[in-house]
């Protein structure tokens, strides 16, 4: 099995979500969500048009862990939701594919295989790049790792820190800097 790793820088990012915004919402959207919210993708698909309209804050029970999780949807979500799910049923998928039927893993993942390789980006991505991502850029900017710790379920911060990457990113940056 193949690591991934998160997209580390900002404008890499933004080229992705470029790229998927001339392809169409959904993408967009999927990938936005799990690059803001650190969600796993069968969270992320499991979600139905119901479960995000008209809300402040997104509640699930976790696929994976069966706990509950609850959090704020930010103003950049809230904008790319409320465009999408116009003229949406609730009790249907929020995330489906051209036939109807509920977007699934592997077509997500070729999705940011697809963009990714679009934006240039070379090393392996995947669909857990975008819970990845969300969890290096908040480690970036709150220095945090309890919280981030806790947003993820982990059971200790340095399993969090090798998750996203911090822990390899730090013993190659103190090679570089050292010199005898």
């Amino acid at each position: 099995m193949k690591i991934v790793e998160p997209i580390r820088e900002k404008a890499s990012i933004k080229k992705v979500e470029s790229i998927l915004s001339k392809k169409n919402k959904r993408d967009l959207l999927f990938f936005v969500l799990g690059t803001n919210s650190g969600l796993r993708i069968s969270d992320i698909l499991g979600l139905d048009v119901g479960d995000v309209r008209n809300k402040d804050f997104i509640e699930l029970e976790e696929q994976k862990t069966g706990k509950r999780k609850k959090f704020p949807i930010n103003s950049k979500l809230q904008k790319l939701i409320n465009n999408y799910i116009k003229n949406r049923l609730d009790d249907e998928p929020l995330f489906m594919t051209k036939f109807s039927n509920r977007l699934e893993r592997c077509n997500a993942y070729l999705i940011i295989k697809s963009a990714c390789k679009e934006a240039g980006i070379k090393y392996n991505v995947g669909t857990h790049t975008l819970r990845k991502t969300f969890g290096y850029h908040h480690y970036q900017k709150f220095k945090d790792v309890v919280i981030l710790q806790k947003i993820f379920n982990h059971s200790s911060p340095s399993i969090t820190l090798r998750y996203i990457g911090i822990e390899e990113d730090e013993i190659f940056e103190s090679y570089k800097n050292f010199i005898l």
